[in-house]
Parts: structure tokens; sequence; C-alpha cells
């Protein structure tokens, strides 16, 4: 039940706002945007039973014909039609008179006779719950805005403010944008105000300093289902780990968002100034490096992709896909990285670290689409990958997974090419300081390249033509041998589900393939299906990890779901051989190779050399190898 009169009269607050908007006097606050071409927006929650927001966008005068957009995608690499939310769209001039608004295409309005400036109300459904969504319910809110504001295509770069009015009693908002007040917030420009999500709610709260900077945490969850002082005192080391390893913090306050839904859901987007990132209670309860594994991801995105950005991103067309071929890099070396700052927080010991190389390893040597598909062109067709079809192993790789081990690779090789005096921690440094700070962008690979070669002094062109741009077999040894590890293989017996899954963005798992002479097939399980339960638990993100705990002859019991509704399904486990690969000491390690991989897990240079000869100002380029 709503305490607020005002909450309870929607229509006519809407009415006020729209007329107090129009006709503010000079010198008001709103009077004083529209004179340096400010465009307001107020977002209603008034109906969060019907899941509506009801959106008012002020124009200041401007050109008699103005074109309005809202985005067709934003945070996933897909092409999701915003506007299929929307249930109409009005516009009037300054005197409340209706102004001429038509449809030009599916996403796209145009207004006549605003030469004055127009007021603009839409209607838009929100219902789409994670990071990458915008949701309302009777619990609480999250806003990604660019899900629900259009924007003026000839004002993108023009300063907006954002209301948010008809808050249900008790509700707070937390975002990364500007505050005037408790409910309204400005930013620069369109895109600045886009990657600030909106978290609304009587959501828990904490707040820590360190290394400088202070961060807020925000957690809408059941308190029985999380640890908020684990959660920070994690957070501590984290983001100590990563601004300690690029030597930065370019910015002094930064917000954590976070879910922990009991059902399925997962996943995290990266942000400038914050992140927002939902993880299953359950994947919580079950695996304790689940929610620091996607934080450390998702915040040392804000320098890899947010700052450090590939040109190809850039300007961000929201009308239409973005291509890149170089995600391997922003989202690949990301997790990368994401695992040295685990090691280096000491939220991960070399032990695991090394299982999950080998598990990583394991999972693109079994895709045989590694033969056809580059890391390059994996990064290209991320567009496809809301087709179940495009997951199956002959299909494609995953940019995350081998952008991720070619960046240890990467490393590696940076420090063999120069003797243990550079490594991927100057990479990005250098990065840092040429691109982002410069406010440039790289271009793609090549720029990965250069800067590689860069801090090497060597020749790394071999390097990528075979692994990132191209498709040949990496010799592992070659690499590994230089930290004194080998790896090999190992087989086993393990339990046959009858089908392959992958997880989605969105934290759901979606059904890719089922052998068409299997269990699985004869119990009803289709291509497509979305797995809601494995067990009576829900999937992880590695769900042959969760399958790999059954034995043959056990009974699978799994929830699915597609167009048709959910099904319970079951049936009995066959068993099939599998090759798994596995990270081990060689059988003699040199004192050099201990000391390489001392400082590789510890993410440092080696500076052994006390002659002062041996800095990398002064290597000859050489042909970095393999």
């Amino acid at each position: 039940m709503r305490t607020s009169t005002l909450a309870a009269r929607p229509r006519l607050l809407r009415f006020v706002l729209s007329l107090v908007l129009a006709l503010l006097p000079a010198g008001s606050v709103f009077a004083a945007d529209r004179q340096s071409a400010a465009i307001q927006y107020a977002i209603s929650l008034a109906r969060p039973a019907e899941h509506m927001l009801h959106v008012t966008m002020v124009l200041p005068p401007g050109a008699g014909e103005r074109d309005l957009q809202l985005p067709v995608w934003n945070a996933l690499y897909q092409v999701r039609d915003f506007a299929q939310f929307v249930n109409w769209v009005r516009a009037k001039n300054a005197n409340s008179n209706p102004l001429p608004i038509t449809e030009t295409n599916k996403s796209r309005w145009r207004i006549s006779g605003a030469v004055n400036g127009a007021t603009i109300e839409y209607e838009i459904a929100a219902d789409d719950a994670g990071p990458y969504g915008a949701q309302l319910n009777s619990h609480h809110a999250f806003l990604n805005l660019a899900e629900v504001l259009m924007y003026a295509v000839d004002a993108r770069s023009a300063p907006m403010r954002v209301q948010f009015v008809d808050l249900p009693a008790g509700w707070r908002v937390a975002t990364a944008l500007t505050p005037a007040s408790s409910t309204d917030f400005s930013a620069e420009n369109y895109d600045r105000l886009v990657d600030s999500p909106v978290e609304l709610g009587a959501f828990e709260e904490n707040d820590f300093d360190e290394s400088g900077g202070h961060y807020r945490v925000v957690v809408d969850a059941d308190p029985a289902d999380y640890n908020l002082p684990k959660i920070v005192a994690d957070l501590h080391r984290i983001v100590r780990a990563e601004t300690t390893w690029m030597n930065d913090r370019p910015f002094s306050t930064y917000l954590f968002l976070y879910h922990f839904p009991r059902g399925p859901g997962g996943g995290g987007m990266e942000h400038a100034y914050c992140t927002a990132i939902d993880v299953s209670a359950r994947v919580i309860a079950d695996d304790p490096l689940a929610l620091p594994s996607v934080t450390a991801h998702e915040f040392f995105h804000l320098w890899n992709v947010k700052r450090i950005r590939p040109q190809s991103l850039e300007p961000v067309d929201y009308t239409q896909e973005n291509y890149t071929r170089a995600l391997w890099f922003s989202e690949g070396v990301t997790s990368t990285v994401e695992d040295y700052a685990l090691l280096q927080a000491g939220l991960l010991d070399a032990s695991a670290y090394f299982e999950r190389l080998g598990r990583a390893i394991s999972v693109l040597q079994q895709r045989p689409a590694r033969l056809t598909q580059s890391a390059e062109e994996a990064s290209l067709d991320a567009w496809l990958e809301k087709y179940a079809t495009y997951w199956r192993p002959q299909r494609s790789i995953s940019y995350y997974n081998k952008g991720d081990l070619l960046g240890v690779l990467l490393d590696l090789q940076i420090r063999e090419a120069s003797r243990g005096m550079a490594s991927l921690r100057d990479l990005f440094q250098w990065m840092n300081r040429n691109y982002a700070q410069k406010g440039a962008f790289f271009p793609d690979s090549e720029g990965v390249e250069r800067a590689a070669e860069t801090v090497s002094h060597a020749d790394f062109s071999a390097f990528f033509q075979k692994y990132v741009a191209g498709t040949e077999e990496i010799p592992w040894n070659d690499f590994f041998h230089t930290v004194g590890l080998q790896l090999a293989t190992v087989s086993t017996s393990v339990a046959e589900p009858g089908f392959t899954a992958e997880p989605e963005f969105g934290g759901v798992t979606v059904v890719n393939s089922v052998g068409t002479d299997s269990d699985a097939a004869r119990a009803g399980l289709r291509e497509g299906d979305t797995i809601i339960e494995v067990n009576g638990r829900v999937p992880s993100a590695n769900l042959d990890q969760q399958l790999a705990a059954l034995h043959e002859g056990d009974t699978l019991y799994v929830r699915v779901r597609n167009a048709e509704g959910e099904r319970q399904l079951q049936w009995k486990l066959g068993s099939r051989e599998q090759v798994r690969f596995i990270l081990q000491d060689l059988p003699s390690i040199s004192p050099a190779q201990k000391a390489r991989r001392a400082a590789w897990l510890s993410g440092e240079d080696e500076r052994t050399d006390q002659s002062g000869n041996d800095s990398p100002e002064n290597h000859s380029p050489e042909q970095a190898r393999p």
C-alpha cells in the first residue's frame, strides 16, 4: 500500500510535472538548464504491479523537426529492440497542444513543430531482470537507462537531467550519476547517462575507503543469502590488487550494485564508475569464489573496455551492431587479469589457479571450432550469441575462453622476450598511458600487438598471426615450460548426459545440442530449451563441472523451459571417455624457471640483474617465439 497521496494519483502528478516543466519561470533550475540546451527526463514509478514506467522527456527550443531514437541494443552485444516494450508515444508544445509525431522505423520517432521546445511522453514496460535489463516491480527497480530513455538524435551530446518520481515509501536511489538531490541526477551527455544504471528500493548499503578511493556497496537481496562484511572485506583486497597492478585510479568514487536472486540469474555489466552484478544465491552458497571472480572481472573493466577502448567500438551506434575484432582482448584478457587479481588478493592460490587454467584449456581443446574460427572472428560474431545453434562446439569458440588463455600466453611470451623485464602488466600500463589517459582509442588487435612489441622490444607478429587472427594449434608447452610447467592429459570415464549446453548472457543456460539417439532426446530434451534446474539446483556457470560429480547409472532430473512452458524431465546417465588437460611441474625446474613463475604469479616483472644493463629499453628487437 502506498502512503504518498501524489503516488496514488500518477496522472495528476504527470500533468503537474509536464506543466511545471513547460512554464517554469526564468531563473529556475529547469529553465536554466533549458537555456544551456539540457534535456530533461522524469521517470514515474507509480505502477510497479504492472511493471510500467511513464517517461516524460522535455526538449529545449531547437529545430522544428527532430528525431527521437530508442536504442536497439546496449550492454549485451545483442540487438534486443527495446522499442518492443513501448506502448505509446505522444508529444506536445509548451502550451500543451499536441504536436505531430510519426514513427519512422521500429525504434525512431519524428516530431514536428518543436522549434520552441517540446514535451514527449511515453509508456514503457520494464520487467527485464538482470544486470543488463530494466525492471520495475513491487520489490525494487533496476534500470539500465538505455532500455527506457530515448535520445534526441541531434542532441546526444547535450547535458542530461533525470528525475525519479512516484517512488514507493521507503525507497532510495543508488547510481553513479551526479546528484542534485536524492531523486534528481545529471550527466554531461546521453552516453554518460546510460552508462550509469540505477537501483531504487529499500536496499542495504555499506561503504569503505581503499587506496585513495571511496567505494559504495549496494545490495538488493534477502539478507539471509549474503554476508555483507565478507563482501566488503573481499572488495578491499580486489580493488587494492587491481589499482596497484594498474598504478592508477581514474575515479574518486565507485559504486558496486549487487543482486543475489534465488532462481536462475547471473552475470555482470561494467560501467565507467560502477558495476552491476547478479549472482544466484545458490551459486554463492556452492562456490565461495563465484562472487569475487565476477567482481574482479567487472572492476577491471573500468580500465579495459571502458577507458582502454577499441576504436571499433567508438562512437557507440545505438541503432545497429557495433562490430569489433578486439573482444578477445577487451573481455577475454580481462578474465586473465581477473585471476591475477584473485591471486594477488590472496583469494586464489597457485594450485587452484593451475586447475582453472587446465579447465580453460580443456574447454578450448574440446571444441572443434578452434581450428576454424579465430579469436578475432569470435569477437566479430558476438552478435550471434543469442542463437543456441551458434554455441555448438563445431560452430564457435568463446572469445572469453580463448582470450583468457591468450592473455596468459601473451604475458609469458612478453616475459620471455624481455628476459623477465616486462609483462602483461606493463602492456596494460602502457596502453593506459598512451590511449586512455590521452582520450584516444586503440586500433583493435593491432594496438595490442604494438603495445606488446613496445614493452618487450620484440616482434610479436607471428604470435598475433597464428593465435589471434589465425587458428593454428597452440603449442602450450612451448609457453609453459618458461615457468617450469607442462601440460599433460588425463583420460577418465565420466557420466554422459546426452546433451551440451552453454551459459548465455543473463545467467540462463541453454541447450545447444542433443544426441540423436540419446536418453536425453528420448526423455524429451530439445535444442533451445532453457535449463532451470539440474537435480534441484540452479545450473552453475560451468555445467560440465556440475555434471562431473555424477556417475554412470545416476538419474538426472532436469527442469527446462521453452515457448511451450516448463516441464520436468528425467533419464539415466550413460558414460564416455573424456580427456582433460592438467598443468603440472616439469620433472626438473631450474632456478630461472622458479623465478619466472614467482614473478608471473605475483604479477611483477623480474628485476634480478643488478648491472643496470638488462632494462627493456636496451633490448634489441627479436622474434617472439613460438
